[in-house]
């Protein structure tokens, strides 16, 4: 799954007579760890039964319309996708926090990584 494709196909699920705001996410990997070490590669397990609740979750927030959430799981290199995550609803100021909350939670309850 590219990244154009991601945000094709959920473009292509909206109702824009409801949605006003369309915001994405692509997380990458960086290539070196928050405390300035040098990432060789990362390791990544996902478990996809606590997204897919946590995408439900969120679809039921005030003014959104559609959550998605494409996860890479294995081994990666800097530069390398790794998360896809986007939030469809009416207005700004219900879709920006969606999106913060929905990749924070997602990195937190769903995501297992290991630096190299």
């Amino acid at each position: 799954m590219t990244f154009e494709n991601f945000v094709k196909n959920f473009k292509k699920m909206l109702d824009y007579n409801k949605v006003g705001m369309v915001l994405f996410h692509n997380g990458i990997v960086r290539g070196t760890s928050r405390n300035g070490n040098k990432v060789n590669k990362i390791k990544v397990k996902v478990n996809f039964n606590k997204i897919d609740n946590i995408i439900k979750e969120f679809s039921n927030k005030k003014g959104i319309f559609k959550v998605d959430v494409f996860a890479f799981q294995g081994e990666f290199q800097a530069g390398d996708n790794l998360l896809f995550v986007a939030v469809a609803g009416d207005y700004r100021e219900n879709v920006f926090p969606v999106l913060e909350q929905l990749v924070n939670r997602i990195k937190i309850e769903a995501v297992e990584k290991i630096e190299f």
